[in-house]
């Protein structure tokens, strides 16, 4: 996957350089780029931003800057332009898979009070992390991107490393062990020691339905529960 990244503040993002992503790039599985948005501003200083019209506190990131490096990158990626915005839909892990099966992705960072409303004409999908406010939009992508680039085949070591995750099937992760067996008198459920795989799969599912039925409910709310889930219930 290639992605590219419009952003004020490029360093932001050295986080990309380590961990799973880091060799995911370095397997040529995922290729990001960054792109300062200041490099694209006609203006001497290189200001990118300016007083609303109407008046009012904070300043608006100007079309040309942001217009000018999307025209630029859209030479070389052809991909859906994201912004990452408060007017967007909530991201969530469907969208996330959703969003790994494109080639290219180029992202937006808002900054400041917002951007001229004019760029949204070059802007094909809003997003937002949430209902609270950050101070830039390199801190929503951060988290998108990751979220996306791990759902990539061949990123993680096996498929099972993300599919039994909180939220990739709609419910929240079982609980998790590993050794030692006892720890401050407290031992791991029997049942994972069995061996016994087919109880081992009921016993997670079991768990999975009854958390988020308890810390989610919303989430739980949206599930549909097979004839197994209903029975694995019933025996909490």
């Amino acid at each position: 996957m290639k992605i590219d990244i419009l952003t004020l503040f490029p360093e932001m993002f050295d986080v990309f350089n380590y961990s799973i992503i880091g060799k995911a790039q370095k397997n040529n599985l995922v290729q990001i780029s960054l792109h300062n948005i200041r490099d694209y501003s006609l203006n001497k200083h290189k200001k990118v931003d300016d007083y609303p019209y109407g008046g009012g506190a904070g300043m608006v990131l100007c079309p040309q800057p942001i217009v000018d490096a999307i025209k630029s990158i859209k030479t070389n990626n052809e991909g859906l332009v994201v912004f990452l915005g408060p007017r967007g839909e909530t991201f969530n892990q469907q969208r996330a898979k959703e969003l790994s099966k494109h080639k290219e992705i180029i992202f937006l960072c808002g900054h400041y009070e917002g951007i001229d409303e004019r760029i949204y004409d070059y802007i094909d999908l809003e997003l937002s992390l949430g209902d609270f406010v950050l101070t830039g939009g390199e801190m929503a992508c951060i988290p998108m991107v990751d979220s996306i680039c791990r759902l990539i085949p061949g990123v993680l070591s096996s498929e099972e490393s993300f599919t039994e995750e909180s939220f990739y099937s709609g419910l929240l992760e079982y609980p998790q062990y590993t050794r030692p067996e006892v720890f401050e008198n407290r031992r791991v459920p029997e049942v994972l020691l069995s061996g016994h795989h087919e109880n081992v799969r009921k016993w997670r599912k079991q768990q999975s339905l009854k958390i988020t039925k308890e810390r989610r409910l919303d989430l739980f709310s949206k599930y549909t529960l097979t004839e197994e889930d209903k029975k694995l219930l019933k025996n909490k």
